[in-house]
């Protein structure tokens, strides 16, 4: 700014209000402010963010730390925040928790007030409770993402309606003709296998959705893998390899589904000839899987929109928790056809392949 000055013959002061958009106790030009900002321009001026989070004003940054960066979901959660964020004149700063409480504490100290004025959560920390009680405390607007529909205390939340995109599924696949279902639900290894929100819901929503239909899973049919292809794969082939083997196979992921694909094909199993397999999450991927991925859509830029103006209209943290739970949408693609096996009942109405069905 004072470089900006010296070119211009203006205070530094000066410069400060017209940049900052100030009232000026003494009148300023039109011709002299619009030097001003020509020059910044010319010098490539950008204002300091912590500078200004020292002097107490906005830094206009969030914060994101994100529960498990590698799953290629939440890539695309943090793009679409990061659009949103864009819109709003923010800039996002990623930090990565990989799910271990130690890391998520460190990285508070580093989103914190005077660097950040908001921080969202994006993915499961309901086993952190060291990390949300320290950013309750902090001065600091906290929004948590795909959290599983419990309340965080104090804490905003904005989540998809996991229950309804399950039976969703269920009703498509019930409607196909299968009475015989897998189930094969995501956990994560430094979660010591236990299946976290979002997945508890859908395994939950799972079982509750077949007992409405009449149907009951034995608990050998329900199975439980590391979140990553490899673990699709290999459920997806110990459920092959029961006596009697599910006809359908409901995966908590996409990246779930996606390994089972591949393990059907080295088993020499026809999808969806010899069994159906279905997804949740919709990644960009799964409409070019062979066969296409039937999943369910999550409303990411929706999701994205009530969560950052979450974080932005109240940087105080002062304002009540708000609880969002929005609606998904099935995605019917090739992967999910009639059961193998004759039917057991007649089949209800079902969307073709291709067909978008809101949740």
């Amino acid at each position: 700014m004072q470089d900006i000055a010296d070119a211009v013959g203006v205070s530094q002061s000066t410069v400060s209000r017209v940049l900052a958009g100030a009232a000026m106790p003494v009148p300023i030009s039109p011709a002299t402010r619009q030097q001003v900002l020509d020059m910044a321009r010319q010098m490539h001026y950008r204002p300091n963010p912590l500078a200004r989070g020292l002097r107490g004003a906005g830094t206009m940054l969030l914060g994101v730390i994100v529960r498990e960066i590698t799953d290629p979901f939440f890539a695309g959660a943090i793009d679409a925040i990061s659009v949103e964020a864009s819109r709003h004149g923010y800039n996002v700063v990623l930090g990565h928790a990989h799910g271990r409480t130690d890391e998520a504490i460190a990285l508070r100290a580093v989103l914190e007030t005077r660097h950040c004025d908001a921080i969202l959560l994006v993915g499961d920390t309901s086993d952190q409770p060291r990390l949300l009680e320290d950013l309750h405390e902090a001065n600091v607007t906290v929004v948590g993402m795909w959290q599983g529909s419990a309340a965080l205390p104090g804490i905003s939340t904005v989540n998809v309606d996991n229950r309804l995109g399950i039976r969703r599924l269920i009703d498509h696949l019930v409607g196909l003709g299968h009475r015989s279902f897998g189930f094969v639900g995501g956990s994560f290894s430094f979660a010591g296998g236990r299946p976290l929100g979002d997945i508890r819901e859908r395994k939950l929503a799972f079982l509750e959705s077949l007992t409405e239909h009449g149907i009951e899973v034995p608990p050998e049919y329900c199975r439980d893998a590391n979140n990553n292809f490899a673990g699709g794969a290999r459920e997806f082939e110990a459920l092959m390899a029961l006596p009697n083997p599910p006809t359908a196979v409901l995966a908590s992921t996409d990246v779930l589904a996606i390994g089972a694909l591949r393990a059907a094909h080295r088993l020499g199993l026809s999808v969806p000839g010899d069994v159906s397999v279905v997804g949740f999450d919709d990644l960009p991927v799964a409409e070019h899987t062979t066969p296409s991925l039937t999943t369910v859509r999550h409303p990411i830029s929706e999701m994205a929109a009530v969560a950052v103006r979450a974080a932005i209209t109240d940087v105080s943290g002062e304002s009540s928790p708000i609880v969002e739970c929005l609606e998904p949408t099935l995605i019917v693609r090739e992967s999910s056809g009639p059961a193998p096996s004759p039917r057991r009942g007649p089949p209800i109405a079902t969307p073709a392949a291709g067909e978008v069905v809101p949740a």
